[in-house]
């Protein structure tokens, strides 16, 4: 798979997912659209990334990276709430940035070997 189309796909799940989990809740925190702004800006470098800039593609995975680690902390929220459909949501999030992380690494590694 492209790592542009993976980082597109990354980001349509964090904005739906996002989305989903901020229009859905009884008491919406502003800190739960944070997903969404990070797959806007993702959604917003693909052209570029599509071209192969390798800023882009680097933004693209420190972005992608800080996502993974930012949410870690909804996801405990989501089990200590026993909030199945959240958790769910939020690991969903996570696979996808996990996989999206994967094939950049991988691309990154291809890109040094010359292949």
């Amino acid at each position: 798979m492209k790592p542009y189309f993976i980082n597109l796909l990354n980001a349509l799940t964090l904005i739906i997912l996002g989305s989903w989990a901020y229009f859905t809740s009884v008491t919406p925190s502003v800190t739960a659209l944070i997903p969404v702004f990070a797959g806007i800006v993702l959604v917003a470098i693909t052209p570029w990334f599509k071209k192969g800039n390798r800023a882009v593609a680097h933004i693209a995975v420190v972005l992608t990276l800080l996502i993974l680690i930012g949410l870690i902390k909804p996801l405990a929220g989501a089990i200590n709430r026993v909030d199945t459909l959240g958790i769910a949501r939020v690991l969903v999030m996570i696979a996808t940035s996990l996989t999206t992380m994967v094939i950049f690494v991988k691309s990154f590694i291809d890109a040094r070997r010359g292949g």
